[in-house]
């Protein structure tokens, strides 16, 4: 079982001291990967369901990833996740192309339809066509790093006469979410899923998986803090990397990754 870490270009483990620092720790104890969340703006007043008070420091996940990749030199890189209808997918695909790049193949792209309305409306994305749109941008950005020759006719984006490089080695696209469609999507259009709950939720979530492709990945974030019998549970559901949230496990970011080192190989 895979031990990743998420989270951590929020709040005060944001800052470049500290992503240094802690990125170099859980390369060192053998965490596999380290996620990155996204929000570009938050609603102010909070209001529910948004994560987080409007004053928190969010890093764009692109950018902080490539600070720890030159930092790091084995430790995965994932977007835990990215929410694309709130990205221009032919920038999206050059960025995710140049972060495969220059972190050497490991770079992980998760991407999801998104939840907060407020946020859409911001940078002046239709909340109700989010899933049309993830879709479409999944499959507009598979042919600028895949095909011969890109080209694109949708309802939100079209392209032709173009090409793009550097084309990407080995990214993978995982989906997060917990809707059909979401799951829908993980299985067509990406090579796996990213999933936050318990093991009975999770065990329920995959229930309702269409059937998933050889080398489907599974990564799931874990809402409580980690033993071996419950590394065993999800491992038993088929699970292949379960991802901590530092801040809600109490303790120090370092106390909490030195205190889970030993589920980690």
């Amino acid at each position: 079982m895979d031990i990743a870490v998420q989270g951590l270009n929020i709040g005060d483990a944001a800052s470049p001291d500290e992503t240094k620092r802690l990125a170099a720790l859980a390369e060192a104890l053998g965490y596999h990967s380290w996620w990155a969340s996204d929000h570009v703006v938050l609603p102010s007043p909070r209001v529910d369901p948004s994560p987080s008070e409007p004053d928190t420091v969010i890093a764009d996940p692109l950018t902080h990833l490539a600070f720890v990749a030159a930092v790091t030199s084995r430790l995965q890189l994932a977007t835990g996740i990215v929410i694309l209808p709130q990205r221009n997918p032919l920038v999206l695909a050059k960025q995710v192309a140049s972060l495969d790049l220059l972190s050497g193949g490991r770079f992980t792209l998760g991407v999801g339809a998104g939840y907060l309305e407020q946020e859409m409306t911001a940078v002046g994305v239709s909340f109700d066509d989010r899933g049309a749109r993830t879709d479409e941008y999944l499959d507009a950005m598979d042919q600028l790093w895949h095909a011969p020759s890109p080209s694109f006719d949708g309802k939100f984006v079209s392209f032709s006469g173009i090409d793009a490089h550097p084309r990407p080695s080995n990214v993978r696209v995982v989906v997060g979410g917990h809707s059909r469609a979401a799951f829908r999507r993980a299985v067509t259009r990406a090579q796996g899923w990213f999933g936050i709950g318990t093991p009975a939720e999770i065990r329920g979530h995959l229930a309702k998986f269409p059937e998933r492709p050889d080398g489907f990945r599974i990564s799931v974030s874990a809402n409580a803090p980690l033993t071996p019998a419950l590394v065993r549970e999800y491992e038993d559901l088929g699970v292949d990397e379960l991802v901590i949230y530092p801040p809600r496990l109490g303790g120090s970011v370092e106390e909490v990754l030195e205190r889970n080192a030993e589920l980690v190989g």
